[in-house]
Protein backbone atom coordinates (compact mmCIF):
# COMPACT_ATOMS: atom_id res chain seq x y z
CA UNK A 1 0.00 0.00 0.00
CA UNK A 2 1.28 3.38 -0.82
CA UNK A 3 2.06 6.26 1.43
CA UNK A 4 -1.23 8.26 0.13
CA UNK A 5 -3.28 5.10 -0.18
CA UNK A 6 -2.63 4.32 3.56
CA UNK A 7 -3.17 8.24 4.52
CA UNK A 8 -6.68 8.32 2.92
CA UNK A 9 -7.55 5.21 5.06
CA UNK A 10 -6.65 6.71 8.13
CA UNK A 11 -8.30 9.94 7.46
CA UNK A 12 -11.36 7.45 6.93
CA UNK A 13 -10.74 5.67 10.13
CA UNK A 14 -11.23 8.87 12.28
CA UNK A 15 -14.42 9.87 10.51
CA UNK A 16 -16.04 6.87 11.74
CA UNK A 17 -17.95 7.86 14.70
CA UNK A 18 -18.45 5.41 17.75
CA UNK A 19 -22.35 5.42 16.08
CA UNK A 20 -21.64 4.22 12.53
CA UNK A 21 -19.10 1.84 14.30
CA UNK A 22 -21.97 0.31 16.21
CA UNK A 23 -23.66 0.66 13.18
CA UNK A 24 -21.96 -1.42 11.33
CA UNK A 25 -21.38 -4.12 14.63
CA UNK A 26 -24.93 -6.32 13.95
CA UNK A 27 -24.45 -8.61 17.12
CA UNK A 28 -22.73 -9.04 20.18
CA UNK A 29 -21.54 -6.12 22.40
CA UNK A 30 -21.70 -3.69 19.32
CA UNK A 31 -25.46 -4.62 18.77
CA UNK A 32 -26.12 -3.60 22.69
CA UNK A 33 -24.63 -0.91 22.62
CA UNK A 34 -26.42 0.86 19.75
CA UNK A 35 -29.48 -0.26 21.45
CA UNK A 36 -28.15 1.42 24.26
CA UNK A 37 -27.05 4.54 22.53
CA UNK A 38 -30.21 5.07 20.14
CA UNK A 39 -32.34 4.78 23.61
CA UNK A 40 -30.63 7.24 25.25
CA UNK A 41 -30.68 9.82 21.97
CA UNK A 42 -34.37 9.12 21.78
CA UNK A 43 -34.57 10.55 25.79
CA UNK A 44 -33.13 13.74 25.24
CA UNK A 45 -36.31 15.27 25.20
CA UNK A 46 -37.78 18.52 22.75
CA UNK A 47 -34.09 20.52 22.44
CA UNK A 48 -32.16 17.69 20.82
CA UNK A 49 -35.02 16.42 18.72
CA UNK A 50 -35.55 20.57 17.12
CA UNK A 51 -32.37 20.51 16.57
CA UNK A 52 -32.21 20.99 12.96
CA UNK A 53 -29.17 19.43 10.42
CA UNK A 54 -29.94 22.59 8.83
CA UNK A 55 -29.26 25.45 11.04
CA UNK A 56 -28.47 24.28 14.64
CA UNK A 57 -28.94 27.76 15.84
CA UNK A 58 -32.30 28.06 14.58
CA UNK A 59 -34.93 29.65 17.47
CA UNK A 60 -36.27 26.42 19.68
CA UNK A 61 -39.16 26.96 22.56
CA UNK A 62 -38.30 27.42 26.24
CA UNK A 63 -39.65 25.13 28.82
CA UNK A 64 -42.29 27.54 30.15
CA UNK A 65 -43.00 30.63 29.46
CA UNK A 66 -39.42 33.30 29.75
CA UNK A 67 -39.59 36.96 31.43
CA UNK A 68 -36.51 37.18 29.42
CA UNK A 69 -35.25 36.53 25.91
CA UNK A 70 -31.52 37.52 25.85
CA UNK A 71 -28.33 38.13 28.44
CA UNK A 72 -26.30 40.78 28.90
CA UNK A 73 -23.57 39.60 31.46
CA UNK A 74 -20.96 42.47 32.80
CA UNK A 75 -18.22 40.48 34.80
CA UNK A 76 -15.54 42.32 36.36
CA UNK A 77 -13.09 39.96 36.68
CA UNK A 78 -10.46 39.70 39.36
CA UNK A 79 -13.42 40.77 42.00
CA UNK A 80 -14.60 43.53 43.04
CA UNK A 81 -14.44 44.98 46.47
CA UNK A 82 -17.93 44.22 48.07
CA UNK A 83 -17.44 46.44 51.56
CA UNK A 84 -16.17 49.05 48.82
CA UNK A 85 -19.17 49.27 46.68
CA UNK A 86 -22.06 48.19 47.65
CA UNK A 87 -22.11 46.52 51.34
CA UNK A 88 -20.95 49.24 54.00
CA UNK A 89 -19.78 48.39 57.10
CA UNK A 90 -19.88 50.91 59.88
CA UNK A 91 -18.51 48.79 62.31
CA UNK A 92 -15.91 47.86 60.22
CA UNK A 93 -14.48 51.21 59.92
CA UNK A 94 -14.05 51.37 63.92
CA UNK A 95 -12.24 48.25 64.04
CA UNK A 96 -9.63 49.67 60.79
CA UNK A 97 -6.26 48.99 61.31
CA UNK A 98 -6.70 46.32 64.33
CA UNK A 99 -5.53 43.09 64.63
CA UNK A 100 -8.40 40.67 62.95
CA UNK A 101 -10.59 38.37 65.54
CA UNK A 102 -8.85 35.27 66.04
CA UNK A 103 -12.17 33.60 65.42
CA UNK A 104 -11.56 34.71 62.00
CA UNK A 105 -9.01 33.30 60.94
CA UNK A 106 -9.38 29.50 62.04
CA UNK A 107 -9.12 26.86 59.75
CA UNK A 108 -9.07 29.20 57.11
CA UNK A 109 -7.46 29.43 54.19
CA UNK A 110 -6.16 33.10 51.76
CA UNK A 111 -4.38 33.06 48.68
CA UNK A 112 -2.13 35.79 49.77
CA UNK A 113 -2.16 36.67 53.49
CA UNK A 114 -0.12 35.63 56.13
CA UNK A 115 0.25 35.46 59.73
CA UNK A 116 -2.25 38.14 61.68
CA UNK A 117 -3.67 40.93 59.38
CA UNK A 118 -5.45 44.09 60.03
CA UNK A 119 -8.97 45.35 59.61
CA UNK A 120 -9.50 47.53 56.62
CA UNK A 121 -12.50 49.71 56.86
CA UNK A 122 -13.04 51.24 53.79
CA UNK A 123 -11.94 54.93 52.66
CA UNK A 124 -15.49 55.54 50.60
CA UNK A 125 -18.94 57.19 51.97
CA UNK A 126 -22.04 55.51 51.42
CA UNK A 127 -25.56 56.78 50.77
CA UNK A 128 -28.95 55.41 50.77
CA UNK A 129 -30.23 56.01 46.89
CA UNK A 130 -33.35 56.32 45.34
CA UNK A 131 -36.70 55.54 46.69
CA UNK A 132 -35.53 52.12 47.25
CA UNK A 133 -33.24 53.41 49.85
CA UNK A 134 -30.37 51.33 48.63
CA UNK A 135 -27.14 51.95 50.31
CA UNK A 136 -24.60 53.15 47.25
CA UNK A 137 -20.65 53.79 47.41
CA UNK A 138 -19.84 57.05 46.18
CA UNK A 139 -17.79 55.52 43.94
CA UNK A 140 -20.69 54.90 41.59
CA UNK A 141 -22.31 58.16 41.11
CA UNK A 142 -23.99 57.46 38.00
CA UNK A 143 -25.01 54.16 39.20
CA UNK A 144 -27.53 55.62 41.98
CA UNK A 145 -29.35 57.21 39.20
CA UNK A 146 -30.72 53.82 38.22
CA UNK A 147 -30.24 51.13 41.01
CA UNK A 148 -34.08 51.56 41.58
CA UNK A 149 -34.18 49.14 38.52
CA UNK A 150 -31.90 46.49 39.71
CA UNK A 151 -31.79 43.73 42.41
CA UNK A 152 -29.15 43.75 44.71
CA UNK A 153 -27.57 40.50 46.28
CA UNK A 154 -24.92 40.83 48.74
CA UNK A 155 -25.25 37.18 49.84
CA UNK A 156 -23.27 35.56 46.84
CA UNK A 157 -20.79 32.75 47.78
CA UNK A 158 -18.57 30.49 45.70
CA UNK A 159 -16.19 27.42 46.97
CA UNK A 160 -13.55 28.68 44.73
CA UNK A 161 -10.57 31.52 45.87
CA UNK A 162 -8.43 31.52 43.08
CA UNK A 163 -9.57 33.73 39.91
CA UNK A 164 -9.41 30.69 37.47
CA UNK A 165 -11.20 28.36 38.82
CA UNK A 166 -13.65 30.90 39.91
CA UNK A 167 -14.60 31.90 37.05
CA UNK A 168 -14.80 28.92 34.97
CA UNK A 169 -17.27 27.76 38.13
CA UNK A 170 -19.12 30.76 37.78
CA UNK A 171 -19.57 30.33 33.81
CA UNK A 172 -19.39 26.34 33.21
CA UNK A 173 -20.55 25.34 36.47
CA UNK A 174 -17.94 23.35 36.87
CA UNK A 175 -13.89 25.20 38.61
CA UNK A 176 -11.59 22.26 36.15
CA UNK A 177 -11.68 22.79 32.29
CA UNK A 178 -13.78 21.30 29.56
CA UNK A 179 -17.16 22.77 30.49
CA UNK A 180 -19.44 24.28 28.51
CA UNK A 181 -20.05 28.40 29.21
CA UNK A 182 -23.26 29.44 30.17
CA UNK A 183 -23.94 31.68 27.36
CA UNK A 184 -23.05 28.20 24.82
CA UNK A 185 -26.05 26.31 27.34
CA UNK A 186 -28.33 29.37 26.39
CA UNK A 187 -27.92 29.55 23.21
CA UNK A 188 -27.96 25.42 22.95
CA UNK A 189 -31.55 25.91 25.08
CA UNK A 190 -33.10 28.40 22.55
CA UNK A 191 -31.52 29.06 19.77
CA UNK A 192 -30.28 32.90 18.34
CA UNK A 193 -32.97 34.72 17.04
CA UNK A 194 -30.87 36.64 14.49
CA UNK A 195 -29.23 33.76 11.94
CA UNK A 196 -27.00 36.86 10.62
CA UNK A 197 -24.86 36.96 13.89
CA UNK A 198 -23.67 34.71 16.25
CA UNK A 199 -25.70 33.71 19.12
CA UNK A 200 -23.26 34.25 21.60
CA UNK A 201 -20.82 36.82 21.63
CA UNK A 202 -17.74 38.06 24.06
CA UNK A 203 -16.42 41.69 24.48
CA UNK A 204 -13.53 42.68 26.31
CA UNK A 205 -12.01 45.27 27.95
CA UNK A 206 -9.32 45.87 30.46
CA UNK A 207 -6.05 45.11 28.50
CA UNK A 208 -6.41 41.40 28.61
CA UNK A 209 -8.36 38.01 28.54
CA UNK A 210 -9.99 37.26 31.84
CA UNK A 211 -8.03 34.79 34.39
CA UNK A 212 -9.90 31.75 33.34
CA UNK A 213 -9.27 32.31 29.14
CA UNK A 214 -11.41 31.48 26.35
CA UNK A 215 -12.64 28.40 28.48
CA UNK A 216 -15.21 30.75 29.71
CA UNK A 217 -17.00 30.72 26.66
CA UNK A 218 -15.89 27.27 25.12
CA UNK A 219 -18.47 24.93 24.18
CA UNK A 220 -16.98 21.82 26.19
CA UNK A 221 -19.17 18.70 25.42
CA UNK A 222 -21.54 20.39 23.66
CA UNK A 223 -21.45 21.00 19.44
CA UNK A 224 -18.79 23.54 19.00
CA UNK A 225 -21.75 25.89 16.89
CA UNK A 226 -22.72 27.39 19.97
CA UNK A 227 -18.86 28.54 21.11
CA UNK A 228 -18.81 31.99 22.13
CA UNK A 229 -17.53 34.40 19.25
CA UNK A 230 -15.22 37.05 20.73
CA UNK A 231 -15.63 40.42 18.52
CA UNK A 232 -13.05 43.30 18.68
CA UNK A 233 -13.79 46.99 18.75
CA UNK A 234 -10.87 47.72 17.15
CA UNK A 235 -9.83 46.12 13.49
CA UNK A 236 -11.04 43.57 11.82
CA UNK A 237 -14.59 43.12 14.04
CA UNK A 238 -13.72 39.36 13.79
CA UNK A 239 -10.66 37.70 12.93
CA UNK A 240 -10.49 35.80 9.55
CA UNK A 241 -14.13 36.09 9.00
CA UNK A 242 -13.24 38.45 5.65
CA UNK A 243 -12.70 37.20 1.77
CA UNK A 244 -9.26 36.09 1.44
CA UNK A 245 -6.91 39.00 -1.12
CA UNK A 246 -8.07 37.76 -4.61
CA UNK A 247 -11.59 36.42 -3.99
CA UNK A 248 -14.48 38.20 -4.10
CA UNK A 249 -18.22 37.42 -2.52
CA UNK A 250 -19.59 35.49 -5.41
CA UNK A 251 -16.38 33.04 -5.17
CA UNK A 252 -16.70 32.67 -1.90
CA UNK A 253 -20.18 31.65 -2.59
CA UNK A 254 -19.22 29.08 -4.72
CA UNK A 255 -16.31 27.44 -2.71
CA UNK A 256 -19.07 27.52 -0.05
CA UNK A 257 -21.81 25.33 -1.66
CA UNK A 258 -19.55 23.27 -2.87
CA UNK A 259 -18.39 22.28 0.93
CA UNK A 260 -21.82 22.20 1.78
CA UNK A 261 -22.29 19.31 -0.69
CA UNK A 262 -19.79 17.45 0.78
CA UNK A 263 -20.17 18.14 3.83
CA UNK A 264 -23.98 17.09 3.74
CA UNK A 265 -22.45 14.04 1.92
CA UNK A 266 -20.16 12.77 4.57
CA UNK A 267 -22.46 13.69 7.19
CA UNK A 268 -25.06 11.43 5.61
CA UNK A 269 -22.08 8.60 5.59
CA UNK A 270 -20.91 8.44 9.09
CA UNK A 271 -23.09 10.81 10.76
CA UNK A 272 -20.79 12.52 12.94
CA UNK A 273 -22.53 15.76 14.53
CA UNK A 274 -19.62 18.33 14.21
CA UNK A 275 -20.06 17.63 10.24
CA UNK A 276 -23.28 19.70 10.81
CA UNK A 277 -21.79 22.48 12.88
CA UNK A 278 -19.34 22.59 10.02
CA UNK A 279 -21.79 23.48 7.37
CA UNK A 280 -23.63 26.26 9.99
CA UNK A 281 -20.30 27.75 10.37
CA UNK A 282 -19.33 27.93 7.62
CA UNK A 283 -22.60 29.71 6.64
CA UNK A 284 -22.90 32.14 9.68
CA UNK A 285 -19.32 33.32 8.33
CA UNK A 286 -20.15 34.07 5.13
CA UNK A 287 -23.38 36.18 6.59
CA UNK A 288 -21.21 37.89 9.32
CA UNK A 289 -19.01 39.43 6.22
CA UNK A 290 -22.39 42.00 5.95
CA UNK A 291 -23.93 41.70 9.18
CA UNK A 292 -21.04 42.03 11.74
CA UNK A 293 -19.08 45.27 9.95
CA UNK A 294 -22.48 46.78 10.34
CA UNK A 295 -23.51 46.35 14.07
CA UNK A 296 -19.80 46.83 15.37
CA UNK A 297 -19.89 50.32 13.91
CA UNK A 298 -20.66 52.32 16.89
CA UNK A 299 -20.46 55.69 14.83
CA UNK A 300 -23.89 55.04 14.02
CA UNK A 301 -25.45 56.60 16.97
CA UNK A 302 -26.11 59.86 17.76
CA UNK A 303 -23.43 62.59 19.27
CA UNK A 304 -25.65 62.50 22.37
CA UNK A 305 -26.09 58.61 22.93
CA UNK A 306 -22.12 58.43 22.44
CA UNK A 307 -21.35 60.99 25.31
CA UNK A 308 -24.00 59.20 27.81
CA UNK A 309 -21.95 55.98 27.57
CA UNK A 310 -18.35 58.18 27.22
CA UNK A 311 -18.28 55.91 23.94
CA UNK A 312 -15.48 56.87 21.43
CA UNK A 313 -15.76 55.40 17.95
CA UNK A 314 -12.51 53.00 16.62
CA UNK A 315 -11.58 52.19 20.41
CA UNK A 316 -11.49 49.50 22.74
CA UNK A 317 -12.91 50.35 25.79
CA UNK A 318 -15.47 49.32 28.52
CA UNK A 319 -18.15 52.42 27.26
CA UNK A 320 -17.58 51.16 23.88
CA UNK A 321 -17.92 47.27 24.53
CA UNK A 322 -22.02 48.56 26.64
CA UNK A 323 -23.11 50.36 23.95
CA UNK A 324 -21.82 47.42 21.29
CA UNK A 325 -23.82 45.29 23.93
CA UNK A 326 -26.92 47.23 23.32
CA UNK A 327 -26.68 46.62 19.70
CA UNK A 328 -25.90 43.48 19.69
CA UNK A 329 -29.23 42.84 21.83
CA UNK A 330 -31.52 45.39 19.45
CA UNK A 331 -29.94 43.08 17.12
CA UNK A 332 -31.24 39.41 18.63
CA UNK A 333 -28.03 38.11 19.91
CA UNK A 334 -29.01 35.91 22.69
CA UNK A 335 -26.20 36.42 25.02
CA UNK A 336 -23.35 38.77 25.17
CA UNK A 337 -20.83 38.69 27.40
CA UNK A 338 -18.67 41.57 28.72
CA UNK A 339 -15.03 40.77 30.44
CA UNK A 340 -13.38 43.42 31.82
CA UNK A 341 -10.21 43.04 33.45
CA UNK A 342 -8.76 45.20 36.20
CA UNK A 343 -10.65 44.52 39.61
CA UNK A 344 -8.38 42.15 41.55
CA UNK A 345 -7.39 44.60 44.14
CA UNK A 346 -4.86 43.35 46.26
CA UNK A 347 -2.68 46.47 47.11
CA UNK A 348 0.72 45.63 46.33
CA UNK A 349 1.22 48.94 44.72
CA UNK A 350 -0.60 51.81 43.24
CA UNK A 351 -1.71 49.80 40.44
CA UNK A 352 -4.03 47.93 42.46
CA UNK A 353 -4.56 49.26 45.90
CA UNK A 354 -8.46 50.84 46.48
CA UNK A 355 -7.40 54.33 47.15
CA UNK A 356 -5.58 54.72 43.95
CA UNK A 357 -6.75 52.50 41.47
CA UNK A 358 -10.20 51.23 42.56
CA UNK A 359 -11.35 54.55 42.06
CA UNK A 360 -10.17 54.48 37.93
CA UNK A 361 -11.81 51.43 37.79
CA UNK A 362 -15.33 52.73 38.86
CA UNK A 363 -14.83 55.64 36.80
CA UNK A 364 -14.49 53.52 33.45
CA UNK A 365 -17.74 51.56 34.09
CA UNK A 366 -20.20 53.28 36.17
CA UNK A 367 -21.30 55.72 33.28
CA UNK A 368 -21.34 53.10 30.81
CA UNK A 369 -23.40 50.60 32.62
CA UNK A 370 -26.16 53.38 33.75
CA UNK A 371 -26.47 54.55 30.46
CA UNK A 372 -26.91 50.91 29.26
CA UNK A 373 -29.83 50.32 31.98
CA UNK A 374 -31.10 53.64 30.53
CA UNK A 375 -30.80 53.23 26.93
CA UNK A 376 -32.37 49.54 27.24
CA UNK A 377 -35.26 50.82 29.16
CA UNK A 378 -36.00 53.87 26.63
CA UNK A 379 -36.05 51.86 23.97
CA UNK A 380 -38.45 49.00 25.94
CA UNK A 381 -35.89 46.44 25.68
CA UNK A 382 -35.19 46.00 29.03
CA UNK A 383 -37.97 44.37 30.03
CA UNK A 384 -36.84 41.12 27.93
CA UNK A 385 -33.50 41.51 28.80
CA UNK A 386 -31.52 40.52 31.79
CA UNK A 387 -28.43 42.40 32.65
CA UNK A 388 -25.88 40.94 35.85
CA UNK A 389 -22.86 42.24 36.88
CA UNK A 390 -20.58 40.67 39.14
CA UNK A 391 -17.61 39.27 39.66
CA UNK A 392 -16.23 35.88 40.32
CA UNK A 393 -15.77 36.14 44.14
CA UNK A 394 -15.40 38.83 46.55
CA UNK A 395 -12.77 40.52 49.18
CA UNK A 396 -11.63 40.04 52.78
CA UNK A 397 -12.70 42.30 55.45
CA UNK A 398 -8.62 42.73 56.39
CA UNK A 399 -6.03 44.46 54.50
CA UNK A 400 -3.51 42.28 52.42
CA UNK A 401 -0.55 44.08 53.05
CA UNK A 402 1.64 41.31 50.96
CA UNK A 403 5.34 41.67 51.68
CA UNK A 404 4.73 44.61 53.92
CA UNK A 405 3.28 46.49 51.43
CA UNK A 406 2.12 50.18 52.53
CA UNK A 407 -0.56 50.65 50.00
CA UNK A 408 -4.57 49.33 51.03
CA UNK A 409 -5.67 46.15 49.31
CA UNK A 410 -8.13 42.53 50.12
CA UNK A 411 -7.33 39.87 49.26
CA UNK A 412 -9.66 37.28 47.79
CA UNK A 413 -13.11 36.16 49.58
CA UNK A 414 -15.00 33.24 48.87
CA UNK A 415 -17.47 33.05 51.91
CA UNK A 416 -19.39 36.19 50.08
CA UNK A 417 -19.54 38.85 47.55
CA UNK A 418 -22.54 41.27 45.70
CA UNK A 419 -23.74 41.26 42.80
CA UNK A 420 -26.88 42.70 40.67
CA UNK A 421 -29.43 42.04 38.42
CA UNK A 422 -31.50 44.06 36.63
CA UNK A 423 -34.69 43.64 33.88
CA UNK A 424 -35.53 40.12 32.03
CA UNK A 425 -37.91 39.66 34.86
CA UNK A 426 -35.93 40.68 37.84
CA UNK A 427 -37.56 42.34 40.82
CA UNK A 428 -36.75 46.13 40.59
CA UNK A 429 -34.93 47.90 44.06
CA UNK A 430 -34.84 45.20 46.35
CA UNK A 431 -32.10 43.45 48.34
CA UNK A 432 -31.16 40.20 48.73
CA UNK A 433 -29.13 38.74 51.66
CA UNK A 434 -26.71 40.41 54.37
CA UNK A 435 -23.64 39.94 56.22
CA UNK A 436 -21.91 40.25 59.50
CA UNK A 437 -20.84 43.52 60.56
CA UNK A 438 -17.45 42.92 59.85
CA UNK A 439 -18.88 41.63 56.11
CA UNK A 440 -17.15 38.66 56.46
CA UNK A 441 -20.01 35.48 56.88
CA UNK A 442 -23.28 36.07 55.24
CA UNK A 443 -25.96 36.01 57.91
CA UNK A 444 -28.80 35.98 55.73
CA UNK A 445 -30.37 33.91 52.48
CA UNK A 446 -26.82 32.71 51.13
CA UNK A 447 -27.07 32.43 47.36
CA UNK A 448 -24.57 29.71 45.80
CA UNK A 449 -22.82 29.87 42.06
CA UNK A 450 -25.48 26.93 41.36
CA UNK A 451 -28.40 29.22 42.69
CA UNK A 452 -27.26 31.83 40.35
CA UNK A 453 -27.31 29.85 36.99
CA UNK A 454 -30.30 28.04 38.09
CA UNK A 455 -32.21 31.51 38.40
CA UNK A 456 -30.94 33.01 35.36
CA UNK A 457 -32.24 30.43 33.29
CA UNK A 458 -35.64 30.17 34.73
CA UNK A 459 -35.81 33.60 33.66
CA UNK A 460 -35.05 32.95 30.20
CA UNK A 461 -37.84 30.04 30.61
CA UNK A 462 -35.00 27.22 30.79
CA UNK A 463 -35.54 24.15 33.49
CA UNK A 464 -32.01 23.47 34.85
CA UNK A 465 -32.90 20.48 35.39
CA UNK A 466 -34.20 19.35 31.99
CA UNK A 467 -31.62 21.51 29.83
CA UNK A 468 -29.18 18.81 30.18
CA UNK A 469 -26.31 17.09 27.31
CA UNK A 470 -24.88 13.28 27.94
CA UNK A 471 -21.34 13.21 28.55
CA UNK A 472 -19.23 10.68 29.59
CA UNK A 473 -21.71 9.04 31.08
CA UNK A 474 -23.77 11.75 32.92
CA UNK A 475 -26.47 14.08 32.10
CA UNK A 476 -24.13 17.00 32.24
CA UNK A 477 -25.94 20.26 32.96
CA UNK A 478 -24.61 24.23 33.61
CA UNK A 479 -26.01 23.63 37.28
CA UNK A 480 -23.64 20.12 37.93
CA UNK A 481 -24.41 16.70 37.18
CA UNK A 482 -26.24 16.50 40.62
CA UNK A 483 -28.35 19.37 39.93
CA UNK A 484 -28.08 21.40 43.53
CA UNK A 485 -29.20 24.39 43.04
CA UNK A 486 -32.30 26.64 44.32
CA UNK A 487 -34.04 29.08 42.44
CA UNK A 488 -34.19 32.17 43.82
CA UNK A 489 -38.11 33.47 43.84
CA UNK A 490 -37.29 36.58 46.41
CA UNK A 491 -35.55 38.21 43.10
CA UNK A 492 -38.35 37.08 40.42
CA UNK A 493 -40.93 39.94 39.91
Amino acid sequence: MDELSRRLELEHARALTRRQFLKRSHTGLGALALAHLLEREQAQGAIDQAQSTQNPLATRPPHFAPKAKRVIYLHMSGGPPQQDLFDDKPELRKHHMRPCPEELLKNQRFAFIKGRPMMLGSPYRFDKCGQSGAVVSELLPHFRGVVDDVAIIRSMWTDQFNHAPAELFLFTGSSRNGGAGMGSWITYGLGSENQNLPGFVVLISGGTDPTGGKALWSTGFLPSVYQGVQCRSVGDPILYVGDPKGMNRGDRRRILDALRQLNEYEHAEYGDPETVTRISQYELAFRMQMSVPDVMDIGQEPPTILEEYGAQPGGASFANNCLLARRLVERGVRYVQLFDWGWDCHGTGAGDDIVKHLPGKCREVDRPIAALLGDLKRRGLLDETLVVWGGEFGRTSMNEARGGSKFLGRDHHPHCFTIWMAGGGVKPGVALGATDPLGYQITDSPVSIHDLQATILRLLGLDAWKLVYPYQGLNQKLIGPEGEAKIREEIIA
